[in-house]
């Protein structure tokens, strides 16, 4: 590890809820050092890291701070982009010389000496990685993987098993992924997001065009991207492509055809064709590491998922309710491909929170295209995050675009109600707000039907 993080004692996040810096909190946790955070709001991730006995306060509040993370010469602060720039804790940590580090910063010193492989992309790259990851370990690797979600094998965003190769996701927003330099790389995709930090769709795929330069040895690109290297796909003429696809009970086989074999009959329990490409790339990125062919297949098969990656919540022959991350119409796309392909013929309700005003904003059309492919909808407020209102971008305003005459706006406390009186048999929650954490009530709503 770096010497400079080597010395440091005490580590102090400001945002320690995030997916990515609960990762961080947890590996420094492992090492060793004190660790403590602020975050706005408790969630299971917060419960959890409380249980490793990380202390963390839910209120802007310097004097909440615990006097151990006061020293500025033995205290390391890592923050997330996503906190404010009038946060207090943030500010007065900048005003009182405190070494000061973005996450992105301390993943890119991490990793700086150590074999990595990182998975880019505007969707699909958690999941990517999450495949990756459970590759490698159940393949015998000594790998360190910091992950963007929860995965179903591990319950954990971080995987600790040795240090001889890390795997990462690489992320795109405020341009974190030009502090990594990986060995083995992938990009998933690249559509228009985040335009709140890029303004445009070509400064995002510039982004992109200079991460990939930074690959020392592999780099994989879906095939069709305008970027240079190895292909992956399906049922095309890609370098690492899924051929002679097929599904029983719900189930994935199918051959992968590299430059160099053909590997028969693949086993992926996971549903989508989004899927079905992110298993792809992790299994290519796993065989150019040099991890035996045979022990891929056995852990590709055992791969249960991502927490909040098209989810079974309730899974019966009467009801079937599924939970996603999904908040770009891409991904929503996606979903509904995966439901449609999984359930045919049945009728189906989503629940949709948006987030962030400006994504609204930016996409709103192309929302209203994506929600308009379900039978039903209730559509939340939308979920600001770190962002202030944007004059005229409410769901109202969303919700007149979308072409369904089964739809309507509901607060969140009276979301399990409006549920429970649709007659849809298949039901999903969909969105990267705090709806995630109304899932268990609706679950147990469900199962009392």
């Amino acid at each position: 590890m770096n010497k400079g993080l080597k010395d440091i004692r005490n580590i102090y996040f400001i945002g320690i809820g995030g997916i990515g810096m609960s990762a961080l909190a947890r590996y420094f946790k492992f090492l060793g050092k004190n660790v403590a955070g602020y975050d706005k709001t408790p969630t299971q991730i917060t419960s959890d890291l409380k249980e490793l006995g990380i202390e963390i306060h839910f209120s802007d509040d310097v004097n909440a701070i615990p006097e151990l993370f006061l020293n500025p010469n033995e205290t390391l602060i890592i923050y997330t982009p996503a906190i404010p720039v009038n946060h207090s804790e943030l500010n007065y940590v900048k005003n009182n010389g405190f070494s000061i580090k973005k996450r992105a910063e301390v993943l890119g010193i991490v990793t700086e000496n150590t074999y990595t492989l990182a998975v880019a992309g505007t969707h699909g790259k958690t999941t990517t990685t999450a495949i990756l990851a459970h590759l490698l370990k159940e393949s015998g690797a000594k790998v360190t993987a910091f992950l963007g979600g929860i995965s179903e094998n591990y319950n954990s965003n971080l995987i600790l098993e040795g240090n001889e190769v890390v795997v990462v996701e690489a992320d795109e927003f405020d341009r974190s992924f030009l502090q990594l330099y990986p060995d083995i790389a992938s990009i998933t995709s690249m559509d228009a997001d985040h335009l709140d930090i890029y303004k445009k769709a070509n400064e995002l795929e510039e982004s992109f065009l200079e991460f990939s330069s930074r690959a020392k040895d592999h780099l994989l690109v879906c095939n069709g991207l305008p970027l240079s290297g190895n292909t992956y796909g399906i049922e095309d003429d890609s370098d690492y492509c899924a051929q002679n696809v097929r599904i029983d009970n719900g189930t994935y086989i199918f051959d992968l055809k590299t430059p160099t074999q053909l590997i028969k009959d693949l086993h992926l329990n996971l549903p989508g064709k989004h899927n079905l490409l992110n298993a792809t790339t992790a299994f290519a990125m796993a065989l150019l590491y040099g991890s035996p062919t045979t022990a891929l297949a056995k852990a590709l098969f055992s791969f249960k998922g991502v927490q909040r990656r098209f989810s079974y919540q309730v899974k019966s022959d009467d009801l079937v309710y599924v939970d996603d991350y999904a908040h770009h119409p891409t991904e929503i796309n996606a979903l509904h491909q995966a439901i449609r392909e999984m359930h045919p013929g049945k009728e189906v309700l989503a629940i949709f929170q948006p987030h962030l005003y400006s994504r609204t904003q930016d996409f709103a059309v192309d929302f209203a295209e994506s929600l308009s492919q379900f039978d039903q909808l209730l559509l939340l407020d939308i979920y600001p995050a770190r962002e202030l209102p944007i004059e005229g971008v409410t769901s109202e305003w969303l919700l007149g675009m979308i072409k369904l005459e089964n739809k309507k706006i509901v607060k969140k406390n009276n979301l399990v109600d409006e549920i429970l009186k649709s007659n849809a048999r298949v039901i999903t929650t969909i969105g990267a707000g705090d709806i995630g954490e109304e899932v268990t009530s609706i679950r147990e709503a469900l199962l009392t039907l």
